[in-house]
């Protein structure tokens, strides 16, 4: 069975792994050593906190493990609130009219205006499922999990919830977006920017990026279409949230212009829909739907997909499962089908 559980220091080769397999543009899971061991350290701190009472600066870090075999197989996170100790850019796309009414001239004109607007927002972050577990549903999983996670400790999540996508570039790491900006405001590649960006080395940001509303159209061609675009292998993921009811706003990366979508937690459709009930161990029907399954501790939290029957009091589901998520009879989990 395939079990989502908080991160470990054991994790660390595993997680450099997803790191490299990642690739370019994944500014979250760089690769870089002394990065990747302070976000496991944070994400330990962050799952010890027995009593958190709103977002601060926590990051969960989560990864998926077969219980067979021991090996990770994919990670993903949450932060809490963005934005609190380090500034959280985004561009967020506008309009400004031009307009001479003596001339008889009209012109509304796109713009894109570097802001701070979603500082103190959770974040959906840090997706990532190894090519050979790309199949039954194991990414859906791995990614729903988390709203069950924030369903059920609400105090320490903020009203709304931000998912940034990937942007568009080849397969050398190269941004149509960026390549604009680094013409005409930095000397350095897509790459650099970006992975200076993952390891928190933000500062060029502020004192590199152009400080007024850029108009679109003044933007090369190929960058001006890459605008709000996500990249090929992003495409599964943006529809899952789309699902579940994020929406694009308006506001896009700064280095490649991939959307961030955005939601109210309340209305996500894996929260609204989601159950908390005592579990009984037993043996499921034949047709049991296969859920989405999480215990309600926070440091020995276990999620994963089984198949359940759903009552109107308890939850039953397999020894197996129960085991595998540190689940016993008369503790209370949260679910959702699959």
């Amino acid at each position: 069975m395939l079990v989502v559980r908080p991160i470990t220091p054991q994790d660390y080769a595993a997680l450099y792994t997803c790191a490299v397999e990642s690739g370019y543009g994944f500014t979250s899971l760089p690769v870089d050593e002394a990065l990747l061991r302070r976000r496991i350290a944070r994400a330990q701190e962050a799952f010890a906190r027995e009593h958190v009472s709103e977002p601060g600066e926590e990051g969960y870090l989560f990864v998926m493990e077969d219980t067979t075999t021991g090996e990770v197989v994919g990670c993903s996170g949450i932060e809490a609130a963005v934005g609190l100790t380090e500034a959280f850019y985004h561009y967020r796309l506008g309009k400004v009219v031009h307009h001479s009414k003596s001339l008889d001239v009209y012109n509304a004109l796109e713009t894109l205006t570097l802001c701070n607007d979603y500082t103190g927002v959770s974040e959906l972050c840090t997706l990532f499922l190894r090519e050979p577990f790309r199949k039954n549903q194991n990414g859906r999983v791995l990614s729903r999990f988390r709203m069950l996670f924030m369903a059920e400790f609400r105090d320490r999540f903020s009203q709304f919830a931000i998912a940034e996508m990937r942007g568009v570039s080849d397969e050398n790491g190269d941004s149509p977006f960026w390549h604009w900006l680094e013409k005409y405001f930095f000397n350095m590649d897509f790459n650099q920017a970006d992975y200076l960006t993952g390891i928190g080395e933000k500062a060029f940001v502020a004192e590199l990026m152009p400080q007024f509303p850029l108009y679109v159209k003044m933007l090369d061609p190929e960058a001006q279409a890459v605008i709000g675009q996500v990249h090929e292998n992003t495409r599964p993921a943006l529809r899952m949230l789309e699902n579940e009811g994020f929406r694009f706003r308006g506001y896009v990366d700064i280095f490649d212009a991939g959307p961030t979508v955005e939601v109210e937690v309340a209305n996500i459709k894996s929260v609204r829909e989601s159950q908390r009930l005592p579990i009984r161990i037993g043996k499921p029907n034949d047709q049991a739907a296969r859920h989405i399954i999480m215990n309600t501790r926070v440091a020995d939290f276990r999620a994963g997909q089984a198949p359940a029957e759903v009552h109107a009091d308890y939850l039953l589901i397999s020894p197996e499962a129960a085991t595998a998520l540190r689940l016993e009879a008369g503790d209370a989990a949260r679910f959702v089908a699959l």
